[in-house]
């Protein structure tokens, strides 16, 4: 389904109509008519790079929010943790309108209530997971970076094996989102919307992917052409369509820069420890890279 398509659905208009009505339902009921909420401080939105929940978390439903994520830290600097003033609707496997785990629309939906004048950031983090173009793909995934015959090269693409990075485009990107920004915008006015980048990963430039695995140590896909090529376009779309959409673009790829995946000090975790698999997920970052990128926000954004 084309990205307009998406947009003009007539259930997809009608949910946005409902998320009006549910938000001016809570605006004019009860004691919130004469004292009306001033709305939640910072909102996050998001998927496994906001979330960095464990990887056994299942998809969509009960998300898990570990303190250790960039949304955790940031609350936790700006001493709104665990308030009201924070919300956080991030959640493992979420896109922006593919597959079965939250979506953009229904995280915004959940977000609806907190929405109001006092709310001063909406951070937006998603794009990873969706399908682009005509392949059905979504996710970039293990079985392709741990491929040893075939591995993520061009030729990927057109087996159904790395989305379509030619079809993630600035354009595609602002239309999949623009009705719910421009919800969030009429809400929230005094709000900065800002589009959070994903951090450096792997190394750029260069064709391969590494990562660390206990006992075995640096674990190299020397043919990830496909993979990176995906990364880049989309780091591009989301800076290019926040310009678009007239939002703000944060740069966590510049922030994490030289700190990938097997570099000297790395923010982007693998297989290395016990504890992998609990404080986050292989190729996603660290608690400590989530507290640079937590920290770097705050000062762009004077949160």
């Amino acid at each position: 389904m084309r990205p307009t398509e998406y947009m003009h659905k007539p259930s997809v208009r009608l949910a946005l109509a409902a998320m009006v009505g549910l938000v001016v339902s809570v605006g004019i009921s009860g004691p919130a008519a004469a004292d009306p909420a001033p709305g939640a401080a910072v909102i996050t939105l998001g998927d496994s790079f906001t979330a960095t929940a464990p990887l056994s978390e299942p998809l969509g439903g009960n998300c898990m929010h570990p303190p250790t994520s960039w949304p955790g830290q940031l609350a936790a600097d700006m001493g709104i943790a665990g308030t009201p003033a924070f919300q956080d609707f991030s959640c493992n496997g979420a896109a922006i309108d593919t597959g079965t785990g939250w979506t953009l629309l229904q995280q915004a939906r959940a977000a609806a209530p907190f929405l109001g004048p006092g709310t001063r950031a909406v951070l937006i983090q998603l794009g990873f997971n969706d399908a682009w173009g005509s392949s059905a793909r979504a996710f970039p995934s293990f079985d392709c970076l741990m491929d040893p015959v075939r591995g993520c090269d061009f030729d990927a693409v057109g087996q159904a094996r790395v989305p379509d990075f030619r079809a993630v485009t600035s354009a595609g990107y602002a239309e999949r989102v623009r009705t719910v920004i421009d919800y969030v915008r009429y809400f929230a006015p005094h709000a900065r919307v800002v589009f959070v980048g994903y951090p450096a990963i792997f190394a750029r430039p260069g064709n391969t992917a590494c990562w660390d695995v206990a006992v075995i140590g640096h674990v190299v896909q020397p043919r990830a052409q496909a993979y990176l090529a995906f990364l880049d376009a989309l780091d591009a779309a989301q800076r290019d369509a926040a310009r678009i959409l007239g939002i703000d673009y944060f740069n966590a790829r510049a922030v994490t820069a030289g700190h990938e995946s097997c570099s000297p000090e790395p923010w982007i975790g693998g297989l290395t420890s016990l504890d992998s698999l609990t404080v986050g997920a292989p190729l996603h970052p660290t608690p400590f890279g989530n507290g640079v990128v937590a920290a770097a926000m705050k000062r762009q954004f004077a949160l």
